[in-house]
């Protein structure tokens, strides 16, 4: 099997002639002034610490990933990878010939690792001191090596991250680990017909010869504040009921209509969010609640107390104490369109309990008859809702745990890669359970194949003993990784990942941020096991939040630190060279026919009069 039809989205490729230095560019892309010169050879190793234990060591080709060329370039035709475990829960890769050491790395989640049994590979990412990234690949001549090694790799990450012996837990949760870490495909390739239709799609998202200037969407769609302080956006709520959305912005809150033609439209500020004693305070979490008349807030500093804002007025009317002894990590609705209704009541969270909150009780408002109560600390983190009111919690140690209802243990409990869950969201059917960790996603299917429960959902009825539901770690490519580090000079650090929805409306797509970057996963070619199913969209500033309008997948509601944007999904593109480092810098890189002088404004700075807000926001 050549090697550049490995699934990795890149093209790979055999060094013609040293195999131990790879391809360089002969006119390498000119740096914008702001980044120094990239240096494309692998960095030196380093001297492996003392293992105390040796947890896998096999032979395998050793392939480096060349910027200029795009590809794998081949560095050893037999190199030695071993895990090590080097104390206090510690551990260790270096690949190693004869004659040199070619790389040594701690094992953690930054190198995001990546098994490919169809092609024998694995691919991951080494971080140096610098703050630069480089991607390797390692291939195996045959399955039982590369299982040996992604046992001994595995394990040595799980117990990196949870700090317990791999060995203590159970078989069907190793499997799951396993599995999570695989390029698995979940269900059965579709008819070629429907494969034809994406590459379609594929085409009509490439979009042809690349403009030289700013993408000219952003000149439509932004809205820019000319701020008088030095607050910056911090989280959107999209209504539902009605085409609106709040985005935080320090102890102010902006509101925003959704026009007809698909844009953001500034609508109001509430200029000052204040306690009904009259004490200023910028919220921390926010949810829309009763037709979307409502916002519920969180203030830092008191995790006892949540309050309601009444957007007809613009005012916090409402102070809520929830409990004395049991605070509020955070709160979700009842069910997923409860938003849309009159539901008073909510869920909520502490670290070790799940409770409903009715703001109609006298006193404080959780509800003691309806609290789930663990002796242990769970540490949770997270809360999402289905359609039907099934509810999932995710913690800070990696686990999900599935519920029908209120006040009972767990149908379902989904074991822990190891990294805290920083988000969760459901598909309003209770099929995909989406949990955002810092550098991947998890995608699980609910759904039960096969024995006594089958076609039933993780939340109706427990797993066997000897299945659990099927994981899919969503990540990218650690040659992206590579490439959006280079540019940005930061780790890849996803905000909550959602799914679209709407009521009636089938979940297709899953947005989330990095850094500069929005990131969208198509869901069908996330299950039939498509190369990097993701497209990106560049800004000149980081994402603060993003979620989908309500009702679609088409359009992407964005919010930059002094920006707010609705973008159309035909914007977003596939990761490439060009479309990673922006077309804004590939314009000023490049320079343009169409000016003299230096480069172009970004879009940003040149929106038409109509767009600009000037009362401050």
């Amino acid at each position: 099997m050549p090697l550049h039809s490995a699934n990795t989205g890149v093209k790979r490729e055999k060094a013609a002639a040293s195999p131990s230095t790879p391809a360089k560019s002969s006119t390498p892309a000119k740096s914008t002034p702001v980044k120094k010169e990239r240096n494309y050879s692998p960095p030196k190793a380093t001297v492996p610490p003392e293992a105390r234990e040796v947890m896998a060591a096999e032979k395998g080709e050793l392939h480096f990933y060349d910027f200029p060329s795009g590809a794998f370039v081949l560095q050893a035709d037999s190199a030695t990878a071993t895990v090590s475990e080097i104390g206090n829960w510690k551990y260790w890769l270096q690949v190693s010939t004869p004659e040199r050491e070619w790389l040594g790395i701690p094992i953690s989640s930054e190198i995001n690792p990546v098994f490919n049994p169809e092609y024998l590979s694995f691919i991951f990412n080494q971080f140096t001191d610098d703050g630069s990234a480089f991607s390797w690949l390692l291939r195996f001549k045959d399955q039982p090596t590369l299982d040996r090694f992604q046992e001994g790799l595995t394990s040595a990450l799980w117990e990196q991250q949870n700090e317990m012996k791999w060995a203590k837990i159970k078989e069907t949760e190793q499997n799951y680990v396993l599995d999570a870490f695989n390029d698995l495909v979940l269900e059965d390739q579709h008819h070629e017909e429907e494969e034809e239709e994406e590459e379609e799609f594929e085409d009509a998202e490439d979009g042809g010869p690349q403009s030289e200037h700013y993408d000219s969407d952003e000149e439509d769609d932004d809205v820019e504040y000319k701020p008088k302080d030095t607050d910056t956006n911090k989280s959107i709520a999209v209504g539902y009921k009605h085409d609106r959305s709040f985005v935080v912005r320090g102890s102010k809150i902006g509101v925003f209509k959704h026009t007809p033609s698909n844009h953001l439209e500034f609508s109001t500020n509430i200029s000052k969010v204040e306690t009904p004693k009259g004490e200023l305070f910028s919220p921390t979490k926010v949810m829309l609640h009763n037709e979307d008349r409502n916002l519920v807030l969180q203030k830092d500093g008191d995790p006892n107390k949540l309050y309601r804002m009444d957007l007809e007025y613009g005012k916090v009317v409402d102070e809520w104490k929830v409990h004395d002894d049991i605070p509020v990590v955070t709160f979700a609705p009842e069910n997923k369109f409860a938003q849309m209704t009159h539901e008073p009541t909510f869920l909520g969270i502490s670290r070790n309990a799940l409770y409903r909150i009715d703001p109609r009780v006298s006193g404080t408002k959780l509800v003691d008859s309806q609290l789930k109560q663990y002796a242990s600390k769970n540490d949770f983190s997270a809360l999402a809702t289905t359609e039907k009111g099934y509810i999932a919690v995710a913690s800070n140690k990696g686990d999900i745990r599935l519920f029908d209802r209120l006040g009972i243990n767990a149908k379902t409990h989904i074991p822990a890669l190891g990294e805290p869950i920083l988000g969760l969201d459901v598909s309003a059917d209770g099929r995909w359970v989406l949990a955002t960790c810092r550098n991947y996603l998890l995608l699980v299917d609910a759904l039960q194949h096969g024995g006594k429960n089958d076609g039933k959902l993780g939340f109706e009825k427990s797993f066997a003993a000897d299945s659990k539901p099927q994981p899919r770690r969503l990540a990218l490519t650690p040659e992206h990784v590579a490439q959006f580090t280079h540019e940005t000079g930061k780790p890849v650090n996803f905000t909550p990942a959602k799914f679209n929805t709407g009521a009636g409306t089938q979940e297709t797509s899953i947005i989330t941020a990095t850094g500069p970057y929005i990131i969208e996963w198509n869901l069908k070619k996330v299950l039939t096991g498509r190369k990097a199913p993701y497209l990106i969209k560049r800004y000149t500033d980081d994402v603060k939040a993003d979620d989908f309008k309500f009702g679609t997948d088409k359009n992407v509601i964005v919010a930059l630190p002094h920006e707010v944007n609705m973008v159309d999904h035909t914007r977003l593109k596939k990761p490439t060279r060009e479309s990673i480092a922006g077309d804004f810098l590939n314009a000023m890189r490049r320079g343009s026919g169409n000016r003299v002088g230096g480069p172009r404004t970004p879009a940003a700075q040149r929106l038409r009069r109509e767009d600009i807000v000037d009362s401050p926001y």
